[in-house]
């Protein structure tokens, strides 16, 4: 059998060396194209990824060791860990709501990250989970990298606070769906909790006792109101001090309660927690009490941080509904027996915690209003 020519050998070397780079060129021409497709209509493919890559330092920050897999993956693996017999998932959804305006305006966005953490997180733990893993969801007209970087970082910081991973998120540039320069988020968080260890509020009795948690200021809620009551400061933050002072203090991020809990659940009956959102206490409290039971609340038990004095003085509304609305310096409510009250406040003064006794379980009548202040 003829042997084929050296020559010839060479030459289909040099045919697929050649086809190579041809199809090499034609698949970067096709990236080419379709990112400048993209760009055209207002989807800068590039910024995206220089958001992500800005964002890892953050995200790898709350991460232990047990997340699997690294950051970059369609989705984002966690085991549960060892120590659960019956481990029962708690997960909880929510957003920043109109406080994002105010970050609009004052263009500052480190911050709102922690609100959104906050108000998934709160929520979870009322039932007694460990929080366990976070997602994010950044929605923008024109993705600027820094910008969403700095809500990144804050998601972190959450995180951190509340013990939890940042697993995974989206980052999603939709042209002409929102304003200039703005945004929403969205999270997603999820715990885990021994089934034998779900609080549920079913064993609160009369005579139980509230521990009212401080709240860091108006949290993340009422912010529609905040506002219009405030919309000189927002509007001119350097024009004085007291300018300067409340858009700070509107912008203060949403407590996590998540340590707190971490203090008070091994070592104490908790029956029921509550987190003060939107609606205050009158819709927040009655939703871990049983039927036929109310909450007898001491206003003057703690001091109001001070963004109450000018939403008091500015609103023209009435205790009950300033308390209808926001959470007027307590953010998170404990219920546990009458006679551990006093061990459970020296238990979180000893970690540095703030805690108050505010109040007491009450019967109430049928109809009757079920939050007495």
């Amino acid at each position: 059998m003829s042997q084929p020519d050296v020559k010839d050998k060479k030459a289909t070397k040099a045919t697929k060396a050649t086809k190579a780079t041809a199809d090499s060129e034609i698949k970067q021409e096709s990236k080419d194209l379709k990112r400048d497709a993209y760009k055209a209509a207002g989807v800068d493919v590039e910024e995206g990824y220089r958001a992500v890559d800005l964002m890892k330092k953050y995200v790898k920050t709350t991460h232990d060791n047990r997340v699997i897999g690294g950051i970059g993956g369609f989705a984002g693996m966690m085991t549960l860990g060892g120590k659960f017999t019956e481990p029962v998932l708690v997960a909880g959804t929510d957003g920043v709501g109109t406080k994002l305006k105010l970050a609009f305006a004052l263009d500052r966005h480190d911050t709102v990250g922690v609100d959104l953490v906050a108000m998934c997180v709160n929520d979870i733990i009322c039932q007694g989970a460990e929080p366990l893993l976070f997602l994010d969801y950044i929605a923008t007209g024109k993705l600027k990298a820094e910008q969403a970087a700095e809500i990144v970082k804050g998601v972190s910081t959450g995180c951190r606070e509340a013990g939890a991973a940042l697993l995974g998120g989206e980052t999603a540039e939709m042209p002409g769906f929102y304003a200039e320069g703005e945004y929403d988020l969205a999270g997603f968080a999820v715990g885990v909790v021994e089934k034998s260890e779900i609080i549920t509020g079913e064993r609160i009795l009369p005579g139980d006792v509230l521990l009212g948690l401080p709240s860091s200021g108006a949290h993340s809620n009422g912010y529609s109101l905040l506002r219009k009551l405030f919309a000189e400061e927002i509007a001119n933050p350097e024009a004085s001090a007291d300018a300067k002072a409340i858009t700070k203090m509107l912008l203060e991020p949403t407590h996590i309660y998540a340590p707190e809990v971490r203090v008070l659940k091994p070592r104490f009956d908790l029956k029921g927690m509550c987190h003060i959102t939107g609606g205050g206490f009158q819709e927040n409290v009655p939703r871990m009490l049983p039927e036929g039971l109310g909450v007898k609340i001491d206003t003057t038990a703690w001091k109001r941080p001070a963004i109450y004095d000018h939403i008091e003085a500015r609103a023209g509304l009435s205790p009950a509904e300033l308390f209808g609305t926001f959470n007027m310096g307590i953010g998170f409510i404990v219920v546990l027996p009458s006679k551990a009250a006093a061990e459970a406040l020296e238990a979180l003064a000893i970690e540095g915690y703030e805690a108050y006794k505010i109040g007491e379980v009450v019967k109430i009548s049928a109809g009757k209003d079920r939050v007495i202040l």
